[in-house]
């Protein structure tokens, strides 16, 4: 099979978009999950005429009588029973927050009063029903809150408790396991020899992951046949998604595809018209599951991931597309038939737009500019000069 476009392998991921089922989750727990439901009022919002200010509550009609003065029946704060006046000429003060009774419509701030001796004396214009948080102004018994098919957040867990909805309806996630491969990675912990290096991959993916709330393990497998095919056919039946980084170029110990056909995967596509990231290998078992697989440098793995993964991950959870574009801020040179993905530093520029200026690295391989910027930039794969003051799309990270 020869290499795809960037567009092609898109849309060959997106067909094997898949749901996995809703669960019920108690609501201090559902923090950064996606909601199934749509969380509606239990009651009207708010459920009875309030007070939005500290002052006096008086009957409108009294103010149109010429009366401006009032004597204060009584003292009421937020969460007591409404107190009624019995005459025109009193009135009722009153906290933030705090039912009016019917027997009154408008509320005055004490900023504008003055208050002697038990007796509150307005000395301002005012109108009508003012400073009131009317009875369902916000929203009526029924009506939605919060719709589904969106990131739980601190002010929705607000909303949910507001409503006395204790348990939600959200997402299940994917049961993902994280698979890095190569003799020369060693653990973080170790020191490596001269010809070694300390993995970085599984950590990396593992930590994009767990913004989504996907609490994944990491494995190693060494550069050996039989164990990889053996330990992938482990993982085929007890994940949903198989992410793994190296095995997949065309070196001799590059084991992961031969390993995925003898097991029955079906290849989807291997190698991409891009830099980096060309060898991005995927498919799909028997029993319908998928297999991620990255080429190994950490740039490359970096880029496959925020671009391809997590893009299928958003569509298989339902959460709304939000694609960016940023103006490119320098011109940038890439003379090669392949689709480019530039690591930027994106920035806000004084009249309100996202610009993107590129670093430049020594490939794939070099994953320490990563820490400095925030986004690859994608050019497209017909040009191959980029100027100053183009706009192009994005793809963020470190967000």
């Amino acid at each position: 099979m020869e290499m795809i476009s960037v567009q092609q392998a898109e849309e060959i991921l997106f067909s094997q978009i898949k749901s996995f089922g809703t669960e019920e989750i108690f609501y201090e727990n559902a923090l950064g999950r996606i909601l199934a439901e749509n969380i509606v009022a239990d009651c009207d919002l708010p459920p009875f005429d309030r007070s939005m200010v500290d002052g006096i509550a008086i009957n409108f009609n009294a103010y149109e009588n010429s009366f401006r003065t009032f004597k204060i029946k009584a003292i009421q704060s937020a969460g007591e029973p409404p107190i009624s006046i019995d005459s025109e000429d009193e009135c009722i003060e009153i906290m933030t927050g705090a039912a009016l009774d019917n027997s009154v419509n408008t509320v005055i701030r004490y900023e504008d009063l003055i208050i002697e001796n038990g007796v509150a004396t307005i000395n301002i214009i005012i109108k009508k029903e003012q400073n009131i948080h009317w009875k369902g102004k916000d929203k009526k018994t029924g009506e939605i809150l919060v719709k589904a098919n969106q990131v739980v957040t601190p002010s929705i867990l607000g909303i949910a408790s507001s409503v006395g909805k204790t348990i939600l309806n959200v997402k299940k996630l994917p049961k993902v396991i994280i698979i890095s491969t190569g003799d020369e990675m060693i653990s973080a912990e170790d020191v490596p020899t001269p010809f070694q290096l300390r993995r970085s991959n599984g950590i990396t993916i593992k930590s994009v992951l767990e913004k989504y709330k996907i609490y994944a393990d990491c494995l190693h497998w060494n550069d050996d046949f039989q164990f990889i095919k053996n330990e992938l056919s482990r993982c085929i039946d007890e994940c949903d998604i198989m992410l793994m980084s190296g095995g997949v170029s065309m070196g001799k110990f590059d084991y992961l595809p031969k390993a995925c056909e003898e097991l029955g995967v079906e290849k989807l596509f291997h190698k991409i018209k891009q830099r980096p990231g060309k060898p991005f290998w995927f498919g799909k078992s028997q029993n319908e599951k998928l297999v991620f697989a990255f080429p190994g440098n950490p740039v490359s793995v970096f880029m496959c991931l925020h671009r391809y993964f997590i893009p299928w991950l958003e569509k298989s959870l339902e959460i709304p597309e939000t694609a960016q574009y940023a103006v490119l801020q320098n011109d940038i040179d890439f003379p090669f038939s392949l689709q480019y993905f530039a690591q930027v530093k994106l920035s806000v520029n004084p009249s309100g737009q996202l610009i993107a200026e590129s670093v430049n690295t020594n490939g794939s391989g070099d994953f320490s500019h990563l820490a400095e910027t925030n986004a690859f930039i994608e050019l497209p794969l017909e040009k191959t000069e980029f100027k100053k003051g183009e706009v192009y799309k994005i793809w963020k990270y470190n967000f």
